[in-house]
């Protein structure tokens, strides 16, 4: 938590008011929320301000906004290039939200929220002075300047809105996430190479769909809502699965985050919301995750909960049935 649809709404909230804008002001409150910002890069204040914004991107569960005209890493200007947006790569501001990150649209004169880690103050050509507050309570998230490295498949990198593909820094992706597998959303996600990876992976099929190097933006919460569509045994092993089944299932993972985004994300308190302070509403639609002693949705039995990989896991026993491979013959 967040997941893909929660950060989603954030990215979506986040795009018009930054896009275009100059990063005019950074104040760091907590030093703890930089910990993905590697000083060898530069320091992490310097290399924003005076920076312009050309996107906000998204791959699973991470955020980045390409930069233009900023500082670049350790004030290198090769062959006396201007800007950052000459460089094959250029760089980004990445944000992770962790467990309980969010980033906050503001007014300029806004007081400082509660648990106010970073704030940026931008300009924006259209809807003036905004300021951008990263609020984390639990501070697993984390802000930084990364560099930007080209796609490994040539692809756009991440989801930035409509078709945006002839940007300089459409495909490329910060080093801090691009050992992070494509998402099932994204245009560019291989079916074939993620069933194929199933079948040939011995672990439970939830491990391998929290896995971010298998398939990105599902968490705990997606992940039991997807099996419980697709009646799958949290502990199933992967390759075990049918081709069938595991189509069905990548096919429940798109219904269930397609559902949440509509619903904008889901909410359990009140550490995700989206910009604007606004919580989602996809927890009123959940059919496993949460709903441990109350009837099954499908069956009317019993959702049961159990203990997963320090977290939990909530499952229909009989909908959701561990089923072992048939014998070869």
């Amino acid at each position: 938590m967040p997941e893909l649809p929660e950060v989603e709404v954030v990215r979506l909230g986040l795009a018009p008011a930054v896009t275009g804008a100059t990063i005019t002001g950074v104040e760091v409150f907590d030093e703890r929320s930089l910990k993905r910002h590697r000083a060898a890069t530069g320091d992490f204040v310097e290399l924003l301000t005076g920076s312009t914004i050309e996107a906000a991107v998204r791959r699973g569960k991470f955020l980045w906004f390409p930069l233009s005209n900023g500082a670049l890493p350790n004030g290198a200007l090769p062959n006396g290039a201007l800007s950052n947006e000459l460089l094959p790569g250029g760089t980004a501001l990445v944000a992770h939200l962790g467990m309980s990150g969010q980033v906050l649209l503001r007014e300029p004169n806004a007081g400082m929220d509660h648990l106010l880690r970073i704030r940026l103050t931008i300009e924006h050509p259209e809807h003036g002075e905004l300021a951008l507050h990263f609020v984390d309570q639990r501070i697993f998230g984390s802000m930084a300047v990364d560099t930007l490295l080209p796609s490994a498949d040539g692809q756009v990198a991440g989801y930035s809105g409509p078709a945006v593909v002839d940007a300089p820094w459409a495909r490329s992706i910060p080093s801090q996430v691009a050992h992070i597998a494509r998402d099932p959303l994204d245009e560019a996600f291989d079916d074939g190479l993620f069933l194929a990876r199933l079948a040939r992976t011995r672990s439970g099929i939830k491990r391998a769909l929290l896995d971010q190097r298998v398939i990105s933006g599902i968490g705990n919460i997606y992940a039991d809502e997807a099996l419980w569509g697709a009646r799958v045994h949290y502990e199933q092993p992967a390759g075990d699965l049918s081709k069938r089944r595991a189509r069905l299932l990548l096919a429940e993972v798109r219904t269930v985050l397609h559902k949440a985004l509509a619903e904008g994300g889901t909410s359990f308190d009140a550490q995700y919301v989206n910009v604007n302070g606004q919580s989602g509403y996809f927890a009123h639609s959940l059919n496993a995750y949460g709903r441990q002693g109350q009837p099954c949705a499908r069956c009317g039995r019993e959702i049961r909960r159990a203990a997963f990989m320090n977290r939990s896991s909530h499952f229909c026993a009989y909908c959701q049935r561990l089923r072992r491979p048939r014998p070869a013959a």
